[in-house]
């Protein structure tokens, strides 16, 4: 159910989706573009890591979880794009393989201007069940014309 406009979204509705599996070629190749950290493009390297294996930037994190909220929750709804992120975590590594799915939780919302509301939504990341990042999205929906 896509919430709409600004008028249309409730405080604590929730919404879990997703459903997007990581590939070893996409972590290696978004981290030589964009965090080229040994453990992220080096399966030898990673190996001699804290994390003993290849793991996915946390900004790729972000970057699945942003494709999923577009597919899953804006793409109907009325949303004008965010003014920020508050409280980004990345709890625990992804590796290669791992299916990631997202929940979404509006925690606060409030008048923007006349034409704009900005509402506040919580967003978990799973990756097959295990919590890996966290953060609160700040984000402007259109209002209806009075």
């Amino acid at each position: 159910m896509p919430s709409g406009y600004y008028e249309d979204i409730e405080i604590g509705a929730t919404r879990e989706f997703g459903s997007y599996t990581v590939e070893k070629e996409e972590i290696i190749s978004f981290a030589e573009q964009y965090d080229p950290q040994p453990f992220h493009v080096d399966e030898s390297a990673a190996e001699d890591s804290i994390f003993g294996e290849l793991v996915a930037s946390g900004w790729h994190t972000a970057a699945m979880t942003m494709r999923m909220l577009v597919d899953h929750r804006l793409e109907d709804d009325r949303s004008m794009g965010a003014v920020g992120i508050d409280e980004l975590r990345w709890k625990q590594p992804v590796r290669p393989g791992e299916t990631l799915s997202v929940r979404t939780e509006v925690v606060d919302k409030e008048p923007w201007d006349d034409d704009l509301g900005l509402v506040c939504s919580r967003t978990t990341v799973f990756a097959d069940e295990r919590e890996v990042m966290s953060m609160t999205g700040n984000v402007l929906y259109q209002r209806r014309a009075e």
